[in-house]
């Protein structure tokens, strides 16, 4: 098979493009607890990290609604208000409803900069005015098809307690309102993920049970000359978001890691992400076994580790096997160009979430947003209860953004931690993982009986459970912000100046008989890097 290579052209329009998230996705029945499980990482460097709410309201008749741009705050225009929406806190409403994306672009000419309503005003008007998957995807279908859509290519992840759905929409081009788009259900035995390309190629156009689109997605694409043939074999990636190199390579790479962690199709479908072979994975597997909320979690924190692709073992890793690459994805030496592995956890996360719906409880208490700030591997995903109406302190910007530190801000305080471990990584994970698996453990273990005490409230009386359970989602973050500060101090006074002072078992700092700190001990680098070191300098530092 042909080779899929990086032209300059093409490599702009990935890096461009800023948003580049990450979506994985459990259906019910392939779930450890029955629950539809979903997850999201925000990534764009610069982005600042909170969490958003939204009360339930009701409007008068009339009343009308402002929309900002998600991304830049920009002004788009003004529409009309739903006479009612729902609580919103994060990416779920009250009702378990969640919805995540990630932007895949596809042909720039198809954007609509007419348009009112952005990809990011899209998810929060889905949440506030839907109170089912199925419900989400026709308010947002039907608010770009009256105001214009106003994005690139995206595709999003729609989730209720019972069905999980992949959205891909693209605009028809500046000043032709609505867009072409189809919605895929995911079936629920089965996992699935998305990670900036389209992924949604032939569709059953029958099956209106598991399959819904715009009456023009074909149609359009052969008066744009996309698309040529019977309607059997129409792609709507292929039509509106042609793969290159970099949708391969930095983007369907992550779904192969996903689908590698839980199914044993990794190794067939290896080739493909390795641009040898054109055949494009399934948009959705069975997995070898079910998995928890917690499985999820670990998933977004993945690096290809233990893969072809692993970035943690070779010498961009350096001394410290570090699996982070600084940005850009692209490199020259001379007149060649490389690149680097683009893998689910990334530094530039802004935020992160996991989100558990379960249709076997009650709405407020079946719905949990497991949220973190930050990178997923250097945080704490706390339990936030999607009927909260309060966000918790830690959480709201309290005066804070991307160029304004607050010790207050959990954003800033995850940060903090996060860039003292990069560059020492294998020496300090160590340390952060300990605290992280305690606090995430204890919330894991806690659940039951939260929400034991919960649905006693609920039955009684609803008004009580959600207040009780908005108490907890602020304890909750409080607890983990608290204890990643103490993390912070303690990070700083055992590796201080490239040393590592002397801790006793219970990780406490050694002292001697007098009470003075035993000293520190010097660990060096490794005998592998000193070695390439060596081959590296040669003779220049060798002792005479």
């Amino acid at each position: 098979m042909k080779k899929l290579y990086l032209t300059t052209a093409l490599l702009f329009a990935v890096i461009a493009s800023s948003w580049a998230c990450t979506n994985l996705i459990v259906g019910k029945k392939a779930s450890a607890d029955g629950s539809t499980i979903v997850s999201y990482s925000a990534d764009s460097y610069g982005m600042f990290g909170d969490l958003y709410h939204s009360p339930a309201a009701v409007y008068p008749k009339g009343a009308k609604l402002d929309i900002y741009n998600w991304e830049d705050n920009r002004f788009m225009g003004t529409i009309a208000q739903a006479k009612q929406t729902y609580n919103v806190i994060g990416n779920i409403n009250e009702y378990q409803v969640t919805i995540a994306e990630t932007t895949f672009g596809g042909r720039p000419e198809l954007e609509d900069t007419t348009g009112i309503i952005d990809y990011g005003s899209l998810i929060r008007l889905g949440l506030q005015r839907s109170k089912t998957a199925k419900e989400a995807i026709k308010v947002m279908t039907s608010l770009v098809q009256e105001y214009g859509y106003a994005s690139g290519g995206e595709s999003f992840t729609i989730a209720d307690p019972n069905e999980i759905w992949i959205l891909e929409m693209s605009g028809k081009g500046p000043g032709i309102k609505g867009a072409v788009w189809v919605a895929v259900r995911v079936p629920d035995d089965c996992i699935s993920a998305h990670a900036n390309q389209s992924r949604i190629h032939q569709f059953d156009m029958n099956d209106k049970n598991n399959c819904i689109y715009s009456p023009d997605v074909v149609s359009f694409a052969r008066e744009k000359g996309y698309f040529e043939g019977v309607n059997k074999d129409f792609s709507f990636s292929k039509a509106y978001n042609p793969l290159d190199f970099g949708g391969l390579r930095f983007c369907e790479a992550r779904v192969w890691s996903f689908f590698n962690m839980f199914t044993d199709q990794g190794e067939e479908f290896l080739s493909y992400v390795e641009g040898e072979d054109e055949t494009p994975m399934p948009l959705f597997m069975k997995p070898n076994r079910k998995l928890s909320v917690q499985d999820v979690r670990d998933a977004m924190r993945d690096h290809y580790e233990g893969t072809p692709l692993d970035i943690s073992k070779d010498f961009g890793a350096g001394a410290y096997h570090t699996p982070y690459r600084l940005s850009p994805l692209t490199f020259k030496v001379g007149d060649q160009e490389y690149f680097n592995e683009r893998p689910i956890s990334t530094q530039q996360s802004a935020w992160v979430f996991v989100s558990q719906m379960r249709s076997f409880l009650p709405d407020a208490i079946g719905g949990v947003f497991w949220f973190g700030l930050d990178d997923a591997n250097m945080t704490v995903f706390t339990p936030v209860y999607c009927g909260t109406t309060e966000v918790p302190y830690s959480y709201a910007a309290n005066g804070a953004d991307y160029v304004t530190f607050s010790w207050d801000s959990a954003f800033w305080i995850y940060q903090w931690v996060s860039n003292m471990v990069y560059p020492r990584y294998a020496m300090m994970i160590g340390d952060l993982r300990k605290v992280q698996n305690e606090l995430e453990d204890y919330y894991t273990l806690n659940q039951p009986a939260v929400e034991k005490v919960a649905s006693d409230l609920y039955a009684k009386n609803p008004a009580e459970a959600v207040k009780f359970l908005t108490t907890y989602t602020g304890v909750s973050a409080q607890q983990a912000f608290e204890a990643w500060k103490k993390l912070g101090e303690y990070l700083i006074v055992k590796y201080n100046d490239g040393v590592i002072t002397r801790t006793n078992k219970d990780g406490s700092f050694e002292r001697n008989n007098i009470g003075q700190p035993t000293g520190v001990i010097r660990p060096g680098y490794t005998e592998e890097f000193l070695k390439e070191y060596v081959k590296q300098t040669g003779d220049r530092y060798k002792v005479k």
